[in-house]
Formats: structure tokens, sequence, C-alpha cells
């Protein structure tokens, strides 16, 4: 079998490299003293993120991980407690941030298999007006969700417990705009329900770092501050600012090829007797599989092959803007190979 020259690289869309057009765009952004709001590009990209994200403001920072914990230090003091999924970003993968440098205690709850949290049990576990409890001040939610995407009509029952509870509502939309190509609308339809959401472009976008918050300016006027408190001020960031604005403006709808190539995927490698496959949750650009071999030997097999995959017992693969299907095809191959070599 021809080994491919290129490296196709399924472990993460975090793993893109900025293409030719996104360089230059880059270079001739113009930049300025951030900290001081005199990046004029950064100031272009927070007012774009802002209106395509339906809010007042939006605040760029180097990670998903800062604007989700400066969304939780908005919306939460010391002591305060914020409901979550267990297996969440916010609180599984973002080195216990929240509990670590904002004294804010998280209630984690377990995921439905749609990738919703329970709205019976997020009613249950909102503590009551007493001194033995942390405050409960907000509810979190992930969209995507692995992969998953949250219907519309469970944003908006949701939207109305956090209400009638006095709760804020805060999105990690690392993947918001896979959600709004998956539902064929616009971001907004999603982004509406929320106070606060965290949108990343550095994954299916493809921007080589950085995310945004966006929210009310009085919201965003105290991230900001936080920001700041946490190291994250930067000075001329508009080099990477002219990433996000090229990202925001031209990779959107491609991200439905994505999808398309995760189905291909899926499907293809979901015909080895020793992989195993919801179909029904492949709905944007993450497959996840029960693989029955010894992933070390896997792992070693395909990157041999040219193919870079995840050393979790459980497998993840998920395609981008830089995996091409002919890429699929090799990929299942290279699979196809493994196995029928391990017979």
């Amino acid at each position: 079998m021809k080994i491919m020259k290129k490296q196709i690289d399924l472990r993460s869309d975090t793993v893109t490299k900025p293409s030719t057009a996104m360089k230059k765009a880059m270079m001739a952004a113009k930049v300025g003293d951030d900290v001081y709001g005199e990046d004029p590009t950064i100031n272009e990209l927070e007012a774009l993120a802002a209106n395509m994200l339906g809010t007042q403001d939006s605040i760029f920072c180097a990670s998903g991980t800062q604007t989700n914990l400066l969304a939780l230090m908005t919306h939460c003091e010391r002591g305060d407690e914020y409901i979550v999924g267990q297996h969440a970003h916010t609180y599984k993968y973002e080195g216990g941030g929240a509990a670590v440098l904002a004294s804010i205690q998280p209630q984690p709850l377990d995921f439905e298999e749609d990738g919703t949290l329970n709205l019976e049990k997020v009613s249950q576990f909102i503590k009551p007006d007493d001194i033995h409890f942390a405050n409960t001040k907000l509810l979190c939610l992930e969209n995507t969700q692995a992969g998953k995407v949250l219907p519309l009509d469970y944003l908006e029952k949701a939207k109305k417990l956090a209400d009638n509870n006095r709760l804020s509502f805060h999105l990690d939309g690392a993947r918001v705009f896979n959600a709004a190509v998956k539902l064929k609308v616009n971001v907004k339809e999603i982004t509406k329900y929320f106070d606060t959401i965290s949108c990343c472009l550095s994954k299916g976008l493809g921007a080589p770092v950085g995310s945004v918050l966006c929210g009310s300016k009085k919201q965003i006027k105290k991230a900001r501050r936080w920001r700041k408190v946490l190291g994250g001020g930067m000075r001329q960031a508009g080099f990477l600012a002219g990433a996000g604005i090229y990202a925001l403006l031209n990779n959107i709808e491609r991200m439905e090829q994505d999808h398309i190539n995760a189905l291909a995927l899926a499907k293809g490698l979901s015909e080895i007797k020793d992989i195993h496959i919801n179909m029904k949750i492949v709905q944007t650009n993450m497959v996840f599989a029960d693989i029955n071999a010894d992933m070390f030997n896997l792992c070693n097999f395909l990157k041999q092959k040219g193919v870079v995959i995840g050393t979790s017992s459980h497998l993840r693969l998920v395609t981008h803007l830089d995996i091409s299907k002919d890429d699929i095809d090799y990929t299942i191959q290279t699979f196809k190979d493994f196995f029928t070599s391990n017979d």
C-alpha cells in the first residue's frame, strides 16, 4: 500500500496549520498595545465576534480554557457553585481552574447520551438558600458535546430553568459553529439563549491560537479585569487577531466538509469487525469508537504509515480543514491493513 507523504493527524482539530491566505492576513494586520485597548485588529476581531454571536461585546484570549475561566469568574464569587457536566471541558479538562484559582465549587452531573444535562436533575442539584451550602449561581452547557449537537428546543427549556432559578447561563461553545453548521442555522439561534459564550478560533475554524468570550458590556468589562489578573493581557496581539478574523469570515461554511469526512470515516471503520461505532452520535467532526485491539500496537502501526491518533484506550478521531477525502480513504484502508495483519 502507498504510504502518504503528508501526516494525517486525527488527534484533534487543534492541530490545524494556518493557510497561506491566513498567514497573509496575519502579516497585514495593524497592531497596537491591546492592554491599552489600542490594537485595531484586536478591536476589529472583538467587534466582529460579538456581532456574529449576537452579544454586545467580546474579549480575545489565548485559549478556551481562559475564556471559560473568565466566564466563571464573571458570573460567580468565591464560595459560589456552578452546575456542569461530569465530562465537560470546563470541569474535567481545565486543570480545576475554577476551584484552584477562583474558589468556585463545581457540581458535576452525568451527561445524557445525547450530550444534554437532564434538567430535572439540574433542578434537584440547585442548592437552597441555606448557610450549609454553596450558592448555586451558574449553569454551564457545552455545544458541541463530544461532537454531539444540543437541540434548540432543549436550549430554550434550559434557559427557562436558569431564569426561573436566577442562574446565569454560560455556553462552552468551543465548537459552536460546528453545531450551527450541522443544524443549518445562524449561530445566533444557538447563542441567543446564553448570557456568555466561549468560542474557540483555533479548532475547526483553523486559527493558530485564541478564543473569544462574548457577553454584555458589563460582563466583558469584568472579564477584562480578570484576564489581566490572570496574566492574560497581550500587547501587539493583532497578528493573532488577523488569523481569527480570517477564520470567522472564511472557515465556517466549509466545516460541513469536516462533518461529511467524519461520517465517511465512521462508516468505513464500522466495516471492521473489531471496531464498534455508535453511528447516532457521529453528528459533526468527531468519531468515537470501541476497539478490540492493542492500542499501543495500533498507534505505532498507523504512525509508521503516516496516520496519527490519540493513545487513549477509547478511540477519538477528529476531522478538520487539513484532512481531505483522500486522507479519509487512506486512513480507513490503513486501519483495515492493521486488523488484517493481526488476524
